[in-house]
Order: C-alpha cells, then structure tokens, then sequence
C-alpha cells in the first residue's frame, strides 16, 4: 500500500518439519542475499548456536514436541533426542540395557532402548488398590520388579516404548499420575514417615501435598499425550503456564518436609525444605523455612558442590505453600540458563547471596519471614521394627535393602507385600531411605499381617546396623548416568565391611554408608558418614565425616579407591573408632576429631581441600 517492491518472493517453512522452518529459510536465504547483490561475498560460516534444553522447552508447545509422533513410530525402540529431554517432565526418562550394549553395537542393530518410569506421590504414602496396581505394572509392563526411591515413590524399569502409554494409563487408573516426577519443575514431595505420630504426620502429609499441587505444570500436553484427552483444535495453543512460563525452571526443584527430631528426608539436602514447628497443643503451628540444599557434582568441576540448604526463617503453616511458590520464582527468574551443570538453586543463592536472595523471596511475598524457631534433628535413618501411633493404629517399617522390591530365593519380599495389600485396610508409607512402612493397622488386622511378614522373613530386623543405614542408586544396568556400580554392588561391600564391624562390636552400630554410580548424587551420599560416588567400573571416590542426622557434609577422604583399599582404609578406621569412641559420639564425628579429614563447611567450602592445587589430605597425617 506505501508502493514497496517485492525484491524476493515470500519464504515458506513448514513447522512440523523436524528442525521447524529451518529447512525452508535455508532455501530462502540465498535468494535474499542475491536480490541485495551480495550473494558473491564470501564470508567465514559461524558456528551455528547449539540447540539446549531451554531451546527444547520454550519450542515444545509445551512439553508436547513430536512426543505422541514418536511412540507410533515402529521402526526404533526409541524417541527422538529433543522428545527424551521433554519426556522426562512427563517422569519418563529413556534409557538402554547398558550389560549388552557393546554386544548389540558388534551386532549393528541399536541399543536395547526401554524406558523408566517414575510416579508423582507426594509424602510416598499409598492405598493398597494402588500398590497392587504398581505390582501388576510391575509384571506386565516392567522388568519384574519395581524400585522405591530416595524420594519417596516408585519407580519402574525396563518398560519398552510400545507399553509406555499403556502403564502410565494403568498408573493414572488408581488416581497416580507421573507428571512432574521428572524434568524442570518441582518433583516429588517428601515427608518424614514418622510411624509413631500419626497426627502430626497427617497434617504434614497434608501440606506436602497442597505444596505439590500448587506447583504442578499446568499443560493439558500430559493428558493429551498419555491418556488420550483430545484437544479440539487449537487448545494447545491456549496452554499456559502461570507458574512456570514455556521455559519452565532452569533446573530440577525439590521440596521436603521434615518432623524433628527426625530428618530422615534429610531435609537440608533439597532446594526448600520445611521444618516442622509443634505447638504446646501438639498441632503443627509452623515451619522453619531453609533453602538452597543439593548434591548433585560433576567431577573435575570445581563449579560444581554440594550445599546443604540454609535457614531462612519461619513461616505459618498458611503461608507454607506461598513461600514455597515465591522461592521458586526467584529461581525462574535468575536461575543459570546457560549451564545446566550451574543451573541449580544453591548456585543462584551462593551467586546472589543469601541475605540478597531472602530480601528478593520477602519482595515477592510482601511480608518479612519471622525469625527460625528452635529445633534439633537426631538422626536421619528410619526406625525399624513395630510401632503404635497417638491413634492405637499400628505400623511396621519393613527393611527393604536399596528399595528394591523384587522376589529372591528365601526372600519373596514382592510377593509378600502384595499379599498384605490384598487384606490390608491401611496404608503404605514408602520413606526416603528406601523403605516401606505397612500403615494405620488396626488391633485387629495385627495377626494376619504379622502372619504373612512371618511367613515371607519380612519381619527379619536382624540385619547389622550398618546395612539398616546403607542406600544406593540403582546405577548400571539402566541408568545412562552410571559411571560405576551401586545398588548391586554396595551390599556385596557391605557383606565386608559389617564383618570388620562384628569383630570390633559394633554390629548394632548405626553408621550411615552410601553408594551413588555417579556424582550427581540420588542416594545424597554428600551427607553421609561413609561415601562411595563412583568414577569408573570398580573405582569410587571415598567421603567421610557426614553429619548422622544430616546437618553436615563429608569431605572426600581419597579420590580414588578400589575394594582392596576401602578394606584397608576402613579396618584400622573402625577399630579405633570401637576403641576411642565418645558418648553419643557417631562415626563422622569421630573421622573429624581423630583427623582423619579436617571439618567442613557448607557450599563451595567443600571444595577447599584441594589447598590449591591438586594437595588433597591423604589421611590423618597429612590432615
């Protein structure tokens, strides 16, 4: 209408194409360069900018991407690279059987792709309708056994792409879902299973999970994908996040709620946690608010560390759920995009600083955090065994080793569980050590239930108090991450190392021993009292000196160890330890007063045992 002529015709680029209008512009471009007369410069090709996950998110529509295209598609067990990055806020991550991955590489056909599912349930408690159902998935979609994690839920493994929409149906048939479990946004709220108060863990369970749904995606992608929730066209258009925004969180966020004086969600170790604040009455009045925890590490990344969360302040139990939601914003919006390995809450305080972060989270709340109420935290294991809760219902947490529920020869722990639930009128409390607690049972019921533990050796506590206070992630062969074994390995470990503890009688001694595959941390090995993150097939970094109930890091001890050397570093260490031990003295307290390793601090303290470069303290000598 202003008389401008056309110099190009107009460039047409089909959005559904794998790479968007990519292909389209590409053929565009040159005839624009041609029309300004320019088209025979030459000019030095710059580096096209790679394609991250913020990219992924914001062009997903979102969390749709090519996703439902994808599971149709007969001719690979896989998913496209972009849609494994999306699927994991739908609590699905891809992965392959890495025991037979060379075998299938020498055989030229791809990797044995299957997929893990982890479901979304805040507390970890569940109805036993609804641990049948995780049973049956187990068998008829899985690999036969299912998995109770660090944070309080189920995992499944094993699942090939063709029964994935079929199990997350038959997960979301008993009112489960798995949105969430996974991916940038909050994931799976944990709440100290507390057997023995069943008031309190009532109110507790009850907040975690109103913090749960408050930050919850809102995108109608999961029902349309998995449940088959038709969009009349253009709804998907119409998404929104209010939370979150296209781009979601720059990295995971995790929420746990912890009762005093048990941690045994080890509550410093998450992005936000709770501390439960009882009044005279027995009723929760409030929470301590603490920030910026976690434990994920790359190793050779001085950028990288393990926090533990810092005291905030003190909110109601009312204004819970608006702090959690403004915490979280002030992540959204200053987070680190640019690198994942950077992107995690603790380094947006540490970068901020925390008096500058708490004023930021006020700002947004419009009101100041009261100042923290006193608490103390004793221990962050579970208590085994029969307890009997302020309401005469009956619990008994299960020793369950690294959560695995799965039948073994004189161990058909599986089937034993499934047959309590078929009669149990209560509930399951899975806890974030990795095991079950079979709940709320009344007087009743009691001898059935203790007949069927009898029966299946479930009621076996028998074990040595080091095995009771191990954990380890599942590591090879289903994680991608995995740099060494754990959960298959860690109780062969331990079969030694409680043996060096009964000769020096200390085979009742809780001494908290965790085994990760790798650094970024599942089993929070950061804050146990013996560590073990691997680095290589057989080869482990070894920590010591975390805090018994979580309050503290362990530093690494030496950098790199193999079985033969953690025998030989830790017959002489626990012999003293049963030697020079003092009252109410744990075994990371004594690593620290004997020398062994110096104290630590929180945050990037931890990585100031290098003493510049490469000094790291071999023993209590050079310590």
């Amino acid at each position: 209408s202003l008389g401008a002529q056309r110099v190009v015709a107009l460039g047409l680029g089909d959005d559904q194409d794998a790479d968007g209008p990519e292909t389209g512009y590409k053929a565009w471009e040159p005839l624009v360069w041609k029309a300004l007369g320019v088209d025979a410069v030459e000019v030095q090709e710059a580096e096209p900018e790679p394609i991250t996950n913020e990219h992924i998110k914001v062009a997903s529509q979102y969390l749709r991407g090519t996703i439902a295209e994808g599971l149709v598609d007969t001719t690979t067990g896989a998913l496209a690279p972009s849609d494994t990055q999306l699927t994991k806020f739908h609590g699905i991550y891809q992965q392959d059987d890495r025991d037979i991955r060379d075998e299938r590489v020498a055989q030229g056909v791809e990797p044995a792709y299957s997929f893990m599912i982890r479901v979304r349930m805040p507390g970890g408690v569940c109805r036993p309708d609804q641990w049948l159902q995780m049973d049956q998935i187990a068998d008829e979609h899985g690999c036969g056994t299912f998995k109770i994690t660090t944070r309080q839920t189920f995992q499944f493994h094993g699942v090939i792409k063709r029964h994935l929409k079929s199990a997350i149906q038959d997960i979301n048939r008993v009112l489960l879902d798995t949105l969430a479990a996974c991916g940038d946004v909050n994931r799976n709220v944990l709440v100290s299973a507390i057997p023995s108060l069943s008031k309190l863990h009532h109110q507790a369970f009850e907040f975690a999970k109103r913090v749960s749904e408050h930050l919850l995606p809102r995108t109608t992608a999961y029902h349309e994908i998995w449940l088959d929730k038709k969009l009349v066209a253009g709804d998907a258009l119409k998404d929104a996040e209010p939370l979150y925004g296209e781009f979601y969180l720059p990295r995971k966020f995790k929420v746990a709620v912890a009762v005093p004086p048990t941690n045994d969600v080890d509550l410093f170790a998450n992005d936000v946690g709770f501390i439960a604040i009882v009044g005279k009455d027995g009723n929760l009045v409030g929470f301590n608010v603490t920030a910026g925890g976690g434990m994920g590490v790359t190793h050779g990344n001085k950028k990288t560390y393990p926090r533990l969360g810092s005291v905030l302040g003190f909110c109601t139990v009312e204004q819970g759920v608006e702090v959690a939601e403004k915490i979280m914003l002030v992540q959204r919006d200053n987070g680190n995009r640019d690198d994942r390995k950077n992107a995690r809450l603790k380094y947006t305080i540490d970068r901020m600083g925390l008096e500058n972060f708490k004023a930021e989270v006020e700002r947004l709340l419009g009101y100041h955090l009261a100042p923290a109420q006193p608490f103390t935290f004793d221990r962050n294991v579970d208590d085994y065994g029969w307890h009997t809760g302020e309401d005469g219902k009956h619990h008994f947490t299960c020793f369950i080793e690294n959560g695995r529920i799965q039948d073994e020869p004189g161990k058909d722990f599986k089937t034993c569980l499934r047959e309590i639930a078929k009669i149990h009128k209560g509930t399951f409390r899975m806890t974030a050590n990795q095991h079950v607690i079979i709940a709320d049972i009344a007087t009743e019921d009691l001898p059935q239930i203790k007949a069927l533990l009898a029966q299946y050796k479930l009621d076996t506590l028998s074990h040595t108090g080091l095995r009771l206070s191990s954990s380890a992630c599942v590591a090879f062969p289903t994680c991608g991450l995995a740099m060494a074994e754990s959960e298959r390995y860690l109780p062969i470990l331990i079969d030694k190392v409680e043996k060096i503890c009964e000769e020096n009688g200390l085979r009742n001694d809780s001494i908290v021993m965790r085994m990760t595959g790798c650094p970024n941390g599942c089993a929070r090995p950061y804050i146990a009292e013996i560590a073990f993150v691997g680095k290589a097939p057989g080869t482990y970094s070894m920590l010591l000196g975390g805090g018994y109930h979580g309050q503290r890091l362990n530093k690494i001890y030496r950098e790199t160890v193999t079985e033969p050397e953690i025998l030989a570093i830790l017959t002489p260490m626990i012999k003293q330890y049963a030697l020079e031990r003092q009252e109410g003295e744990h075994f990371g307290d004594f690593v620290i007063r004997a020398g062994y390793i110096a104290p630590t601090t929180e945050g990037r303290a931890w990585y100031d045992r290098m003493g510049g470069e490469g000094q790291h303290r071999e023993g209590a000598t050079a310590a």
